[in-house]
């Protein structure tokens, strides 16, 4: 691999745990971080390439897959990837009409978006950790983390376009004032309207946290999940570097948890997209 190449465990799992970072370091100029101490100077003003390079390309090849299947469907009989592409959509369309009480022509094709893109992001997890990072380090390329979804930076960015959309329609459906009241005059009401006054900031508050956690949970339930299983990928990977009994043991531990976890990565994928729906679908009531 690269100079930066990991010798220990603890540097082995440190270097595999690490984005590939731009950003301003500590004399001004901009540049690749170069370990925890140019992160640590870079501070907010950066960007983890990896996370992005790998998130906007699985996004266009998820484009680019379902506009080929769109461009070459028949009405005969229909080839395995047009099969499995109608598959999807009918699944998704199911789950919105049993999620999303109203007619909003946006969310099946928002939330087709978001199974698809996040379980790309997810099924990252799956190629071994050791071949895109080797390969980049023969480019002299020092840090590779290939997964998006276990940069938290792309967790909360998917969360904050959903809670942004929240918001709208909140406000595009009830009105400034609905969602203004709705979030001052619920759990606590009252026929008085001094004490409903005096509920008033009490129930901000509690609509106002409950509000906020939707995007907050959203991100890190898909970032803890995903970060979890990447530890766990890395910490077998370890065993390759012991006798051939361990890396034989590795060897079936992995197959193992990679046949689970393709359950994981498809399961995480399915709840952000049902919690994207719910939400949207809570956002578009008068009262929730």
């Amino acid at each position: 691999m690269s100079a930066t190449a990991p010798h220990t465990s603890a540097e082995y799992i440190k270097h595999h745990l690490t984005n590939l970072t731009y950003g301003q370091h500590a004399d001004g100029h901009w540049g690749i971080a170069h370990g925890a101490e140019d992160l640590a100077e870079m501070g907010f003003w950066s960007i983890n390439l990896d996370s992005m390079f790998f998130s906007i390309a699985l996004g266009v090849l998820f484009l680019w897959g379902f506009r080929k299947a769109a461009k070459s469907a028949t009405a005969g009989v229909p080839g395995g990837w047009q099969n499995f592409v109608e598959w999807v959509v009918e699944f998704i369309d199911e789950s919105v009409r049993g999620s999303f009480s109203g007619k909003n022509p946006l969310i099946a094709p928002l939330a087709l978006t978001i199974f698809i893109w996040v379980f790309l992001m997810n099924f990252m997890d799956l190629i071994a950790v050791d071949w895109l990072p080797w390969l980049a380090g023969m480019m002299g390329v020092s840090y590779l983390k290939i997964v998006p979804s276990t940069d938290p930076n792309i967790t909360f960015g998917l969360s904050l376009s959903v809670f942004a959309l929240v918001l709208y329609y909140s406000v595009k459906m009830k009105g400034l004032g609905g969602f203004v009241g709705e979030l001052t005059l619920m759990p606590f009401q009252s026929d008085n309207k001094v004490v409903q006054t005096l509920f008033m900031p009490i129930n901000f508050l509690l609509e106002g946290v409950t509000l906020i956690a939707k995007p907050v949970s959203l991100s890190l339930r898909l970032f803890g999940n995903m970060y979890a299983g990447e530890m766990i990928f890395i910490l077998i990977a370890l065993m390759y570097g012991g006798n051939l009994f361990m890396g034989a043991f590795g060897g079936l531990l992995q197959l193992g948890w990679a046949i689970f976890h393709i359950l994981i990565i498809t399961l995480q994928a399915f709840i952000f997209m049902t919690l994207t729906i719910v939400y949207l679908d809570m956002a578009s009531q008068e009262h929730h």
